[in-house]
């Protein structure tokens, strides 16, 4: 059996166009060690997943939560369709030994490696909904995203870790809190930034992402904890 049967199998899906799902597990990197001739990357796929899974979890919270707000109902999704939660998917799905990648991809670890699955995620998403329709996608998006909702419910990872850094550190010390790039690195396709918390002159914590937001989001999550400030 294939290493492509044998996620298939997994998955309980059979593919119609096998070449989908190679494209879907074929990162950017992987183009530049090939010899294949036509290979596509999984970039356009990715794109149409993250649509494909944003409507389904929206969805899926609507009917769950019939009297939450707008507000909540925005934060849960977020909550569901971060980088975090799908790479617990590839995890889940070991996704990472059927991904094709640069032998320098590889090797790398924490949250670029994260990034990386993640993405592979929504284009396996992409893909099933091109080649199976929207009942299949749904679907998989329901077994293994929306699945994840009681977790995330009781760990408060629906919370904005920076309004909730900046309520209580209002409240018990009148201060509003101030964010500063420490470090700026990486090519321009895959920036990586270091960014500090800062009370007044005090740094708590810092933090680490893709974009300023995610490494403002990371430090501030931090710094509740320095701080003693979470629920």
């Amino acid at each position: 059996m294939s290493k492509l049967s044998d996620l298939e199998t997994k998955l309980g899906i059979k593919f119609n166009d096998s070449k989908l799902l190679e494209e879907a597990l074929t990162h950017r990197s992987f183009l530049n060690e090939s010899r294949e001739k036509k290979i596509k990357q999984n970039e356009r796929l990715e794109f149409l997943g993250d649509a494909v899974l944003e409507l389904a979890v929206t969805e899926f919270l609507f009917e769950k939560f019939p009297k939450k707000p707008e507000g909540e109902l925005t934060a849960l999704r977020a909550a569901l369709v971060n980088a975090r939660t799908l790479f617990l998917v590839a995890d889940k799905l070991n996704l990472g030994n059927y991904l094709r990648m640069s032998k320098g991809e590889a090797k790398e670890k924490g949250k670029s490696r994260q990034v990386i699955l993640a993405d592979a995620v929504e284009a396996l998403i992409g893909a099933i909904y091109l080649d199976k329709g929207t009942r299949p996608a749904e679907k998989f998006i329901k077994y293994y995203v929306c699945e994840m909702i009681d977790g995330v419910l009781e760990n408060k990872t629906w919370r904005d870790a920076k309004s909730l850094f900046q309520e209580r550190s209002q409240e018990f010390t009148g201060i509003t809190p101030t964010y500063e790039v420490l470090s700026e690195s990486g090519p321009d396709h895959k920036k990586h930034f270091a960014v500090g918390v800062y009370l007044e002159d005090e740094l708590m914590a810092k933090g680490e992402g893709f974009s300023k937001q995610e490494a403002q989001v990371e430090a501030a999550e931090k710094a509740l904890k320095v701080k003693g400030w979470g629920e």
